[in-house]
């Protein structure tokens, strides 16, 4: 059994118990192959969530903090971190788009499951949020369906000012692979990009029942702190 498998047979049950989910779809996931799994963000703990409703191992770019060794519970993160096959990026100015887009490339050319989150961070108040067009480049490119998913209930786990996590249903939908066939070829072309995103949007707001905001996350999250 793969480092992958034996985390899974420990955390996938012991998840369930905590947040009891409902999974919908996971056939739309194909066996075999390149896959692009784009998400909707509500939590830190997202990636949990679909790596255990996902019938094949998922990875992720997570950032580079996450991977510390400095004490015991650190370690612990980062061993389970990397046992789930996460890839860490360093997300400082000038260093993290590059090396985020060549190691998602890398996996998908090697056959495997990335899940991204399109919205590029969590939802500031649980509307889905403008989509990064790094998502079209990656499926345009590497020509890996895209499957939609939609995340409920994990923003109420551990809501902003909460230490303990609270118990609450999960639910993780998997969707039908998105139609980027119009825009096949054009990975170097920004407008068919940013057309090619806002689909796989819509699809994952027909999945999630979210509203849609013509926005950036990012960008509204630094108006919240200025204010």
């Amino acid at each position: 059994m793969t480092l992958y498998g034996a985390a899974k047979v420990v955390v996938a049950p012991a998840s369930r118990l905590v947040w009891p989910q409902r999974v919908e779809g996971a056939h739309h996931v194909p066996r075999r192959g390149p896959v692009i799994l784009a998400a909707n963000h509500l939590a830190l703990i997202d990636p949990l969530f679909i790596g255990v409703a996902c019938p094949r191992q998922v990875r992720f770019i997570a950032k580079q903090e996450l991977f510390d060794e400095a004490t015991l519970p650190k370690r612990a993160l980062t061993a389970l971190l990397r046992s789930f096959g996460q890839l860490a990026v360093d997300r400082r100015p000038g260093q993290s788009a590059q090396e985020a887009m060549d190691n998602s490339l890398a996996v998908l050319d090697s056959g495997e499951v990335f899940g991204i989150f399109p919205e590029g961070t969590r939802s500031p108040d649980g509307r889905l949020y403008r989509g990064q067009t790094g998502l079209a480049w990656l499926a345009l490119t590497s020509g890996a369906p895209v499957v939609p998913v939609a995340l409920a209930g994990t923003e109420r786990i551990l809501p902003s000012g909460r230490r303990i996590p609270s118990l609450n249903r999960v639910g993780v939908r998997f969707g039908e692979p998105v139609d980027l066939s119009p825009w096949k070829g054009l990975a170097h072309k920004a407008r068919p990009r940013r057309e090619a995103t806002d689909a796989v949007m819509s699809a994952i707001a027909k999945l999630s029942g979210q509203e849609q905001v013509p926005r950036f996350a990012a960008s509204v999250k630094a108006e919240l702190e200025q204010r």
